[in-house]
């Protein structure tokens, strides 16, 4: 008996091994890709349009502190003559709605309206990325988002077919439980992004209630 529970807990251990390189290879893969694709506002190269990832909003429709920093660095973007389009990209059901928020926000920022984009449909990571190439058909990007997600954002749309570069929308010291949280989520979701970028491929466009415009 005593060597039937050596032997089942090496046999634990060497899966608990293999979970966790399953978990953390795939971040540092990511990790590689982006650490030469990442700048700031004003290194950034030129780019068509900046692809701002939604974060969340609060129960009055309020864009969160993580929403409004990417906003803001993409409003940043635009103003500097980086990009001259922003897709606000993300969730939106019933009175729900992130792009709209976003929209809004960047407005007060001083974007024109013509400049902004809305793509309702970008649930996740993979769905903004997809959707920018094939439904907006946006060949080169720059990427805003947090840093602790830009490395899954860069390798999905890259891999998705969009020479994209990032710039980290970090503009204020997040707490620490938070960054601790995001950065543990990311483990699994990166682990899923590549499953759906080399495995699964591609699937059908989300729907698309919007009249998709036409943007160069």
């Amino acid at each position: 008996m005593k060597a039937f529970f050596m032997v089942l807990g090496k046999i634990l251990k060497t899966a608990l091994l293999l979970g966790a390189m399953a978990l953390i290879l795939p971040r540092l893969l990511t990790a590689l890709h982006a650490v030469k694709r990442v700048y700031t506002v004003t290194e950034a190269p030129q780019q068509p349009v900046a692809i701002v990832f939604g974060a969340g909003l609060w129960w009055n429709g309020e864009p969160t502190p993580v929403l409004r920093d990417r906003v803001t660095t993409a409003a940043e973007l635009y103003h500097a003559g980086k990009v001259s389009w922003l897709l606000m990209s993300g969730s939106q059901s019933g009175t729900y709605n992130e792009p709209q928020a976003m929209h809004d926000y960047a407005v007060g920022l001083g974007v024109p309206e013509e400049a902004i984009v809305m793509d309702s449909a970008g649930d996740r990571t993979f769905d903004t990325c997809y959707r920018a190439k094939a439904v907006y058909n946006i060949q080169s990007a720059i990427l805003v988002t947090q840093k602790f997600h830009l490395p899954r954002a860069l390798y999905t749309c890259n891999n998705l077919g969009i020479e994209a570069v990032g710039v980290a929308a970090d503009r204020r010291d997040y707490r620490r439980e938070a960054l601790f949280y995001w950065n543990l989520r990311e483990l699994p979701a990166t682990l899923s992004a590549l499953i759906e970028v080399h495995l699964l491929g591609p699937h059908p466009l989300a729907t698309q209630s919007d009249e998709i415009p036409l943007v160069d």
